[in-house]
């Protein structure tokens, strides 16, 4: 016997190692599979609930994946050994509760249990994006799920500026813009995305273009249109996540409509004056959660709910309202927590936040329909909107 193997055979003792199936039954009680493989090898397959971070830097990074030195970690390799030398590397400092998993991923792989094939990035990519990829619970897997991922911004206006840039520089792959508006000078006060020499041009295609200066590897749909009744089915159902940035009820409640109709989450922002708002209304993601209508089951009259155009409005609000829209669905996609159920509001003179529970209408027509073929149909929202 080499001395390599005498000297994995005598780490046995002071290691334990745990059995592929026992592995599942402790992931669902809190444990953490971490696989150190190299990414030449992990290319052929990862543990679907396991991180992946090499042997080499698996000590560097440890203490922020795993900052409780008592946690149960699983440490596995392609046959069980290398994992055998990390394990005792983290025992060594002071990790209390590490095994290694016996037969490696090759022993994984031939027992059945599930694995995915992971998605790589390009080199222009992993530069781009290195700064969420060294964030440990984002990584180069939470990357790729944000290039995957498909978000439509209804508006490109105060609201849609900055969350739009920001969806586009973390990397959000396929991002729709809807708005029928031009751009005029009194929008360039808060519109950021939008210059003064697009005055005159269409919204859409002046976001296009800006966003595309600042990452041109992603995807951008601009639609010139405005969202209703006839459109809107045929044009949400290609997004993962809607982000309403509107600042008119016809169109928000259409936009609940639909996504609660097509279970999609519903990330909403607005603004008036001074204060700003926003929420997630996501009844598929939990059975309590409410909708838009359960919190406004009618719109005010239009003299208590008047436009930025007709009350005016802090310029840097809608930038801040984006920023935490863009933040959220950034959290839907990475599979954080969200704002489902929780209404955060923001004012800026003096600046404060404050967050509410919401709750959900036992009532609603619309969120407490479970048969999709008895949803209610779409209303005239502009005669609804009036009343």
């Amino acid at each position: 016997m080499s001395q390599v193997n005498q000297y994995l055979d005598s780490l046995k003792s002071v290691v334990a190692e745990i059995e592929v199936r026992e592995v599942i039954d402790e992931l669902s009680k809190g444990a953490v599979l971490i696989d150190i493989r190299e990414i030449d090898e992990v290319k052929s397959g990862l543990p679907s609930q396991a991180m992946h971070i090499t042997k080499g830097m698996l000590e560097m990074k440890i203490g922020n994946i795993v900052p409780d030195i008592n946690s149960s970690i699983f440490l596995m390799c392609q046959s069980g050994k290398r994992s055998l030398l990390a394990a005792k590397n983290l025992i060594d400092i002071g990790y209390t509760n590490v095994k290694s998993v016996e037969g490696g991923f090759a022993k994984w792989k031939n027992s059945g249990f599930p694995f995915e094939i992971p998605h790589f990035l390009s080199e222009d990519a992993r530069q781009r994006y290195m700064r969420n990829m060294l964030i440990p619970e984002i990584g180069e897997k939470g990357q790729a799920k944000l290039l995957k991922s498909s978000v439509l911004v209804v508006g490109a206006g105060g609201i849609g500026s900055s969350l739009l840039f920001y969806l586009a520089a973390a990397g959000v792959g396929n991002i729709g813009i809807i708005d029928s508006d031009v751009v005029d000078r009194t929008n360039l006060q808060r519109q950021i995305i939008h210059t003064d020499a697009a005055v005159g041009s269409s919204k859409v295609e002046s976001a296009k273009s800006r966003l595309l200066e600042l990452n041109p590897t992603i995807k951008i749909n601009a639609y010139n249109e405005r969202l209703n009744s006839e459109n809107i089915e045929e044009i949400i159902t290609e997004y993962d996540i809607l982000i309403d940035g509107t600042d008119n009820f016809t169109t928000r409640y259409l936009i609940n409509d639909a996504c609660v109709k097509f279970k999609k989450p519903n990330i909403h922002g607005s603004v008036f004056l001074f204060e700003g708002q926003f929420t997630t209304y996501w009844p598929a993601y939990n059975h309590s959660a409410p909708c838009y209508r359960c919190l406004f089951p009618s719109p005010p009259p239009k003299e208590l709910a008047p436009n930025c155009a007709e009350a005016g409005v802090m310029g840097v609000l809608p930038g801040l309202i984006g920023l935490l829209c863009a933040t959220e669905a950034i959290n839907i996609i990475l599979g954080f927590d969200n704002m489902t159920s929780k209404l955060m509001v923001v004012n800026s003179k003096p600046i404060s936040f404050s967050q509410l529970n919401i709750k959900k209408d036992p009532n609603c027509l619309y969120c407490n329909c479970t048969d999709q073929s008895k949803y209610p149909p779409y209303i005239d929202y502009e005669t609804f909107c009036s009343m």
